[in-house]
């Protein structure tokens, strides 16, 4: 196994994702109980799921399953799509078969953690950060001028973790016209997709626009079903597909059968699972603008472009790092300070913080939050 640094968004949340009083920095929407998915089935998948012989599954999915995401993009097929256990096994693995000594990427940032840290552990890698004072705008020019002769793949992720930021079509569109023209792969972490606040910027598929390019999704995000441990890659290259698959071989071999049948059940239901939170997120919104608005003097707030996480920015002297340990100390509200998102690409805002903003009935966190808040003035 590529010898990797400590997670330190995993190593934070374990010691206090599931002790804090508050978790008011998910990254996921609000799940749904196993009777609430079930609800949602029809005769045959009900039937399905409550008859489900448990043995081996398929290495590239259950092919139900693969049928049922391959309805979500507009050129692929069923044999485009290739799933694993979560969204991270799919990312380890692309990058293991994309990238090895000699190549190059380039990676957006800020990002999830392991965007960077697995191709650093493969590759020589160029960062290219958003722009915070543009509103996180992405420099096109940036990421050509990064682009050397042995780059391999373009890394981005929009709705981005953890600005929020939906870079634009047109944008979006150049940037896989730039890849495609120079013989790259463009990796498209799109797990957010689905949860923009205007839906007309909801961004096409990378793997619709472009037979080189992968689509990662995952039931955990928008679909908020982090306990099923779906995700999968789409893309086109059926060469590379089957690279995919035999990396798998490696890891988990297949996914559990049960999850599949559920993630099968989700996405059948995906529009209806996707309106309910939309509209959570539109219902809990005006609650963190009345909170930030009410300490405007200690806080910079940005209403994401879509998503379920916010990065607002912390004014206070004592610095964001401090200020977040206190906070989850003392009033048992649990946020995430900039130094989880710190790069070793490029420089990173330090006086950020993520907030989830897609959980069900935030009024509680956020008055433990205001209450300390007005105790330190």
């Amino acid at each position: 196994m590529t010898r990797l640094p400590d997670f330190r968004l995993e190593t934070y949340f374990s010691r206090w994702e599931f002790t804090a009083r508050h978790h008011l920095t998910a990254s996921d929407v609000q799940t749904m109980t196993l009777g609430e998915l079930l609800g949602l089935a029809d005769d045959t998948d009900r039937e399905a799921f409550e008859n489900l012989s448990l043995g081996y599954t398929e290495t590239f999915g259950d092919p139900a399953l693969r049928e049922v995401i391959a309805q979500t993009y507009e050129q692929a097929g069923a044999d485009d799509v290739i799933c694993f256990a979560g969204a991270e096994e799919a990312l380890y693995l692309a990058m293991n078969v994309l990238l090895g000594a000699g190549d190059h990427a380039v990676v957006v940032t800020p990002n999830y953690q392991a965007a960077e840290t697995v191709p650093l552990a493969l590759c020589e890698v160029t960062g290219v950060a958003l722009d915070a004072d543009r509103d996180w705008a992405l420099d096109l020019d940036e990421v050509a001028a990064a682009i050397r002769p042995n780059t391999r793949v373009v890394s981005v992720n929009f709705p981005n973790n953890p600005t929020g930021k939906v870079l634009g079509t047109a944008d979006f569109l150049a940037l896989a016209r730039l890849c495609d023209e120079r013989g790259i792969h463009l990796f498209s972490d799109e797990v957010y997709r689905g949860l923009e606040r205007d839906p007309t910027r909801t961004l096409p598929h990378a793997a619709d626009v472009s037979e080189r390019a992968l689509s990662l999704n995952v039931t955990s995000k928008s679909l908020g079903l982090p306990g099923l441990r779906i995700g999968w890659i789409t893309c086109r290259d059926r060469a590379l597909r089957a690279r995919l698959e035999r990396a798998k071989h490696y890891t988990t071999i297949c996914n559990s059968a049960p999850s599949e049948v559920l993630a099968r059940i989700a996405l059948k239901a995906r529009e209806t699972i996707l309106h309910r939170n939309r509209a959570l997120i539109a219902a809990n919104l005006p609650a963190f603008e009345a909170f930030f608005a009410e300490f405007a003097d200690d806080f910079v707030w940005q209403r994401p472009d879509g998503g379920c996480v916010a990065y607002p920015r912390y004014l206070g002297a004592d610095g964001v790092e401090d200020f977040c340990t206190r906070l989850v100390e003392e009033a048992g509200v649990l946020l995430l300070p900039a130094s989880i998102y710190r790069s070793e690409l490029t420089a990173t805002p330090a006086d950020r913080f993520r907030i989830g903003i897609g959980r069900r009935n935030p009024e509680e966190g956020l008055a433990a939050f205001a209450d300390c808040m007005r105790a330190r003035r």
